[in-house]
């Protein structure tokens, strides 16, 4: 394999080149600007070892899974308020709310249940995670309605409703899947044949173009440069499909098996793709070759029921991955580093269950199920912990953001805003 893998932070950084020309503090969608999981802002290990965070501000956040978004000195996420959806905008230094925006409904009848404060067997409540540009914060709720709200006031531009108008397959357990940003587009999927991946105009709503004829699954797509060409790539019920991301012309696909769920997205390495799913599925790495005529997609291993990812998404630095794996284990998942050109562990630690990681510079921050802030290194050769703050009350699902400084951490009852680098 000629230059396995990439630097994570220079696949970021290419990733970034051509969505949205950002300053570092901001946090502008689902797993940060590059949709990549990792900050560009450092942490001082010698600062944080054995330190104890404590929240500057908390806020009620009722109910579901969703994630912050952050620019501008705002944050945003959706909760689920008075039998609704709502978008909830909050003040970055105060956590004060600035407005809310209802949506569709927060009666899902899917069985989930909140299952107490810290309890599991699933939970109801909004997955998606916003995703700001400019003025604008664009939200694709439960019921796959885009929505395209002024950052400012909260007031509505415009909307597209897929399951009606673009005929909508609805998935079990709803739309989890978070709005990417790209350019002058913002890309959803969930749509019926022809209109699985749909890009629309982020100014106007038009429709920019529509492609594919597949089942989704609960994956929020990733941007990236694959194979040396950019492209959106969208994790289906039929496995991987790579996009081009300015006509949604298909450029590959990789097949993978389907269970129940797939809830965390790829993550994309040079030419190589990692993807996983839980309910027995297990884990793989792809190498696709795009330099022909067709496209060559090789699967490099497979782990069956091995290297689970429920829904966190691991993050990629210098050929590791680091992330909470296995299926179902609340609050005894480990945290494990795992070798992305092979597939082994290098070492795992207990105890985290399945919550959430990003990286800050060389520096692991992970909010564990059950609320506790953890710093780590992002070290292949072994655990090594620096700190760890119970920080939040409730069901901590949801994937940190990071902006300025401070961790932006919620649970089904709270957020947090965690100063860490100051």
């Amino acid at each position: 394999m000629n230059r396995m893998f990439f630097n994570a932070f220079a696949t970021g950084l290419l990733a970034t080149s051509f969505t949205m020309d950002l300053p570092a503090a901001d946090w502008s969608q689902y797993r940060g600007p590059a949709g990549t999981g990792i900050s560009a802002e450092s942490v001082d290990t010698h600062q944080a070892k054995a330190a104890t965070l404590a929240a500057d501000w908390k806020s009620e956040t009722p109910l579901g899974f969703s994630s912050f978004a952050i620019a501008d000195g705002r944050a945003f996420t959706v909760i689920a308020k008075e039998d609704s959806e709502v978008t909830l905008a909050l003040d970055a230094d105060t956590g004060k709310t600035l407005w809310e925006f209802p949506m569709g409904s927060s009666k899902y009848k899917q069985g989930g249940g909140n299952a107490g404060a810290r309890g599991n067997g699933g939970g109801d409540g909004p997955r998606s995670t916003p995703a700001i540009d400019g003025d604008k914060v664009y939200v694709y709720d439960s019921y796959m309605v885009l929505h395209c709200l002024n950052a400012k006031t909260g007031k509505l531009q415009w909307k597209q409703d897929i399951l009606e108008d673009y005929f909508g397959r609805q998935i079990r357990w709803l739309n989890a899947s978070s709005p990417v940003i790209i350019d002058d587009i913002v890309i959803v999927s969930g749509g019926g044949k022809g209109k699985s991946f749909l890009a629309f105009n982020k100014a106007t709503g038009e429709q920019a173009w529509a492609s594919g004829d597949e089942t989704i699954t609960h994956a929020t797509p990733v941007i990236g440069n694959l194979g040396g060409k950019d492209q959106v790539v969208f994790f289906v019920q039929s496995g991987l499909v790579g996009v081009d991301y300015k006509t949604g012309k298909e450029l590959w696909r990789g097949k993978f098996p389907f269970s129940v769920s797939t809830a965390a997205s790829p993550v994309i390495d040079g030419n190589f793709i990692y993807c996983s799913a839980g309910y027995g599925v297990g884990a793989s790495l792809f190498e696709v070759d795009l330099s022909g005529s067709e496209p060559q997609v090789k699967q490099r291993w497979f782990k069956s029921n091995e290297l689970m990812n429920h829904w966190s998404t691991p993050v990629l630095h210098n050929g590791h991955l680091y992330g909470l794996f296995e299926f179902k284990k609340y609050g005894t998942a480990p945290l494990q580093c795992v070798e992305l050109a092979t597939g082994e562990i290098k070492w795992k630690e207990r105890g985290f269950g399945p919550g959430n990681c990003i990286l800050v510079g060389e520096t692991l921050v992970v909010l564990s199920d059950a609320g506790e802030v953890v710093l780590v290194d992002a070290d292949p050769s072994e655990y090594n912990e620096l700190s760890r703050s119970d920080v939040l009350e409730g069901k901590c699902w949801s994937t940190p953001a990071y902006s300025d400084g401070s961790v932006f951490v919620r649970s089904t009852l709270e957020a947090a805003k965690v100063p860490v680098a100051k």
